[in-house]
């Protein structure tokens, strides 16, 4: 009886998930958003690794590279200039795909209701979906992760699947690095030694191909690590062991907000109660998602809450238990009934909640705002003297926020694009623009997001010096030229 009732529930959730999907593709074309400023960078060097030249992994706030990124950037770099809108479908993909994964997770777990409950938690939170318009690989990487942990809950041992995506996802992030070494841990407990072997290079293909990347381009396996760590503390994002306590429930109350995280840690005393068995797979995603995060801060890399993104999943599950647990329980029973209105009203008093404090304008601002500006830039860069003044002279933007995206447009070199605010490093400073052509920023709110920075002069990097002429003009920037 039971399972037909998980086969009636499951039948009515791929339809809502059909729904999400025809929802998800209106959403692309409504709004066409482009990739922020790392997943831009894994573009351009695919593209340069295309054109058989090597990645330039160096520069002026440059990203630190992840080596899944660049194939894929590599691959939708083939399809030319819409490479770019070919990547936020990917990540939107993926975004489907992790959707999925905290249902099935929530449902191998626990229940099929308690699944829906994560599915639709995850859904309500807003920033998980702004970070799949902006085309972030948090995404596929969190999706990666949820599978693995999913099909490794519904079958125990699987091995080569879970490994196969926790590789994938070491490709993208370190933190899977740590993920596939607990995973080899597990698997080898009563393994043979010839299994031992095959798990271990599952567990080393991550961080090896890592190193061979970096090796490949800049004669230092460990330029990642080194590279990242510096700045990091360049940007002010690293954080001593001392503060990492503080740090952990500030983000992850920010990820999935206080009331979810309260529901979150009621849903873990319940789970523990009712099902404790059940839990160790959701408890297992927590803990290494924590484990991750803490050892991201020892290393002294960049520590900012999206580096709690995994345990925030969990946390997601967890709430689930605290509003559908009660599908764990006898089906007649008083305290399924008692807990059912007190979910029912949980939700409905998050529902009011949400609606009142939901701001629909900033995100149709900051959505709009990716579209538009990137048509803008695109008119100002293929303008016929804007064009004409890029033979005599490199490129400049007024910081590295717009570099990625005008190298991507104009099909330009690393060497032929930089920041103007690259003129007050300590150190490699560039000597002032005497030819070619400069973009600056017109418009105030662009101003705020890709102008201003800490470490320039906006009287220097958004006023054009003298004998310079305007050539072109949109919405949100001027290109001036000189010849």
């Amino acid at each position: 009886m039971e399972r037909v009732r998980h086969a009636g529930f499951d039948f009515w959730a791929r339809a809502a998930f059909a729904l999400l999907c025809a929802a998800t593709a209106v959403g692309i074309l409504v709004y066409p958003t482009y990739p922020n400023y790392d997943s831009y960078y894994a573009l351009l060097w695919g593209r340069e690794v295309l054109d058989g030249t090597l990645p330039h992994f160096e520069g002026f706030r440059v990203p630190t590279e992840h080596p899944l990124a660049i194939a894929a950037g590599a691959v939708l770099s083939l399809f030319g200039e819409v490479g770019d809108r070919l990547w936020i479908a990917l990540t939107f993909a993926s975004f489907l795909a992790l959707v999925a994964g905290v249902y099935r997770l929530g449902r191998v777990a626990f229940t099929p209701v308690v699944g829906a409950f994560a599915a639709l938690l995850l859904l309500s939170r807003f920033d998980f979906a702004f970070l799949a318009a902006r085309g972030y690989i948090d995404i596929p990487y969190m999706a990666l992760v949820v599978w693995a942990v999913a099909l490794e809950a519904a079958r125990p041992h699987r091995g080569t699947p879970v490994f196969a995506l926790l590789t994938a996802a070491g490709l993208l992030r370190p933190e899977g690095w740590l993920l596939a070494g607990l995973y080899f841990l597990w698997m080898s407990w009563r393994a043979s030694w010839r299994e031992r072997a095959i798990w271990a290079a599952w567990a080393a293909a991550g961080p090896a191909g890592w190193c061979l990347v970096d090796f490949a381009v800049t004669g230092d396996p460990l330029f990642s690590l080194h590279y990242t760590s510096d700045s990091a503390e360049d940007l002010g994002r690293s954080r001593t062991l001392a503060e990492l306590p503080a740090a952990i429930p500030q983000f992850l109350a920010h990820l999935v907000k206080l009331p979810v995280l309260i529901a979150a840690i009621a849903g873990i005393a319940i789970a523990a109660i009712l099902t404790p068995r059940r839990m160790l797979w959701p408890a297992v995603l927590l803990a290494s998602g924590i484990g991750t995060f803490v050892a991201i801060g020892i290393a002294g890399l960049s520590v900012i809450e999206r580096y709690l993104i995994v345990a925030s999943l969990a946390l997601l599950v967890f709430a689930a238990v605290a509003l559908g647990g009660w599908s764990m329980l006898r089906p007649q029973s008083r305290a399924r009934r008692w807990w059912m209105a007190g979910a029912g009203l949980a939700v409905a008093a998050g529902i009011t909640v949400t609606l009142i404090n939901l701001n629909l304008r900033h995100f149709d601002q900051q959505l709009s705002f990716r579209g538009d500006a990137h048509v803008a830039l695109q008119e100002v860069l293929r303008h016929p003297e804007v064009r004409a003044g890029l033979r005599c002279g490199p490129l400049t933007v007024p910081n590295h926020k717009l570099v990625p995206d005008a190298r991507w447009i104009a099909d330009e070199p690393f060497e032929r694009v930089w920041a103007r605010a690259e003129q007050f490093r300590s150190v490699d400073r560039r000597r002032p623009q005497r030819r070619g052509v400069a973009i600056y920023v017109t418009s105030r709110f662009a101003l705020f997001n890709q102008a201003f920075t800490n470490d320039s002069d906006p009287a220097v990097i958004q006023v054009p010096p003298d004998g310079w002429s305007p050539v072109a003009r949109t919405r949100y920037y001027a290109a001036y030229a000189r010849c």
